[in-house]
């Protein structure tokens, strides 16, 4: 009985491996645009958190402090998106079980 009770949970597990591998593709093919400034100022990055596209309104060109960290807002917005999108993909993925990030189950 255990054996058949082992077998039937690696097969789980493998299941979930590969569930989470098509999920880390899915993630990876992500973008969010983030925003500061009511969209004065958006960039948009990937689900592997690079840089793809940046917009900035040349109404707040005038300032370099207030530029800076409003582009440090947009990114830090963007990513802050792309996190929490992962976190659902994967939460469904791995049936609720917090695992961390990149973790790959040994199956």
């Amino acid at each position: 009985m255990f054996k058949g009770g082992m077998a039937s949970m690696m097969q789980k597990a493998q299941k979930m491996q590969e569930d989470m591998q098509k999920v880390q593709e899915e993630i990876k093919n992500l973008t969010a645009t983030g925003k500061a400034a009511g969209g004065a100022v958006q960039v948009t990055i990937n689900g592997e958190h690079q840089a793809t596209n940046i917009q900035i309104d040349e109404g707040v060109m005038d300032d370099k402090d207030m530029l800076e960290d409003l582009v440090l807002t947009a990114i830090n917005d963007a990513n802050q998106q792309i996190a929490n999108v992962s976190a659902e993909k994967m939460k469904g993925a791995t049936g609720g079980m917090n695992l961390p990030g990149g973790m790959n189950l040994p199956f």
